[in-house]
């Protein structure tokens, strides 16, 4: 499968540049056809524009606006496949049903724990700390309706130190995270992931 990528960022993106390292380096088969973003102010716009990658920002707040507008977005630019890599807004529900199997996400924690709205940046990691866990993670999902709730394509973990806080904690999660989103990416695109309920198998 020849992978068209829509990549939706809303901070500095660092998952973005790791895939944008994969295709230069030949270990990705895709294209990144667009990438959107709804902060005018995300460092991944930088990334793209400096990388020459089109760049959209969606930064309006009326729903059906914006979900007029990425539907156009994603038909104009030919995307077969949406990837989330650190982007907060949800996505219209119009929008995960049409791309149904084709738009995944990474998640700083190990779904189904410390997941679900709110839990985003250090937010999940202060929460692994507070809870006493041993080990972290990071997890590439299926998107669905609503927020971590799609099945798992692929996890990474890494230990929880006794001194980390949650920046440390957060920046060797990050590390994986670099890792295992195009390592997943690259398994839609040699057509290896097969899907049974929620058992995702990598063929």
């Amino acid at each position: 499968m020849q992978l068209h990528l829509a990549v939706f960022v809303s901070g500095r993106g660092s998952n973005f540049l790791a895939i944008l390292d994969a295709i230069a380096n030949g270990k990705l088969s895709a294209k990144i056809a667009v990438l959107i973003s709804d902060r005018s102010e995300a460092g991944a716009l930088h990334i793209a524009q400096q990388a020459g990658v089109a760049t959209e920002v969606l930064a309006c707040r009326e729903e059906e606006k914006y979900e007029h507008t990425l539907r156009l977005v994603l038909q104009h630019r030919a995307v077969n496949f949406i990837v989330l890599a650190g982007y907060l807004r949800k996505i219209p529900a119009a929008i995960i049903r049409a791309y149904r199997g084709r738009i995944i996400n990474i998640h700083p924690a190990l779904l189904p724990s410390f997941g679900g709205k709110g839990m985003y940046g250090l937010r999940v990691h202060q929460a692994v700390l507070d809870y006493g866990c041993k080990v972290s993670g990071a997890t590439v999902h299926f998107v669905e309706e609503e927020y971590d709730t799609g099945a798992p394509i692929m996890q990474r973990c890494v230990p929880v130190r006794d001194n980390d806080t949650a920046e440390t904690l957060a920046a060797r999660v990050l590390q994986v995270e670099h890792q295992v989103l195009p390592e997943a990416l690259q398994l839609f695109a040699e057509e290896r992931v097969q899907v049974e309920e929620r058992r995702v198998r990598i063929l």
